[in-house]
This record gives structure tokens, C-alpha cells and sequence, in this order.
């Protein structure tokens, strides 16, 4: 894999794991959620109107167009292992952004990661 493709399948991950930090954000913002019959509608302008979701639903599209030019030049087999970044990228920002806790088992999860990416990349 060269730097090119490598480079569209990090740069798109990243962004679909800002996409889900600001999913988050969004959420917070609005609160927990409880659908009726009665309010699906001004939830769902509630959430619709946020602005980090907003901003999150346009790292997806970006992050989609990234991922389709990766995907014509490379393995899909190759390239669908390295989503598994995002989950590196989303639980660290979450750690930092919202306080999630990062336990060693987490830690450990995260290892094995990094380490099937790296022998991926290098194939």
C-alpha cells in the first residue's frame, strides 16, 4: 500500500471518528432522548437543529468520499481492518473531550488494535 491510499484510509477513519465525537457533543447538548408518538417530531428538530451534529453528519459524507477512493485502490480486505483506528481515535477523544474512562482493559483493546493495523498496513 502506498502513502496516497494509506493516507485516504487514515484521513477518512479520522473523520469518522470526529463524526462520532460530535454525534456525541450533540447529544449532550440535547439530553437523554425519549421517543413518543407524540414528540418525534420536535426531538428530532431538536437534534436535527444542533450544530455538532450538524457538523458530525458532514464528517460522514467527507469521511464516505475518502473511504470509496481508498476502496478503488485497495484490498477491501485490507482496508476495512483499519476502521478499527476509529475505535483508537474515538475513545481517546472521548477520554479527553467527555471524560470517558480509559481502564487497562480498554488499554489493552486498543494495543491489539494498533498492533493488527500495523501488520496490516505492512502487507
Amino acid at each position: 500500500m502506498n502513502i496516497a491510499t494509506f493516507s485516504f484510509i487514515v484521513f477518512g477513519v479520522l473523520l469518522n471518528a470526529l463524526a462520532q465525537l460530535l454525534l456525541k457533543a450533540g447529544a449532550r447538548n440535547v439530553g437523554e432522548i425519549h421517543l413518543t408518538m407524540s414528540n418525534w417530531f420536535a426531538v428530532g428538530l431538536k437534534v436535527a437543529t444542533q450544530l455538532p451534529i450538524i457538523g458530525g453528519l458532514t464528517c460522514y459524507v467527507l469521511s464516505v468520499v475518502l473511504w470509496i477512493i481508498a476502496l478503488s485502490r485497495v484490498d477491501v480486505s485490507v482496508a476495512y481492518p483499519m476502521l478499527s483506528l476509529g475505535y483508537v481515535v474515538a475513545a481517546v477523544g472521548a477520554w479527553y473531550f467527555f471524560g470517558e474512562v480509559l481502564n487497562l482493559q480498554r488499554l489493552a483493546g486498543i494495543s491489539v488494535i494498533l498492533v493488527g493495523v500495523f501488520l496490516l498496513a505492512r502487507s
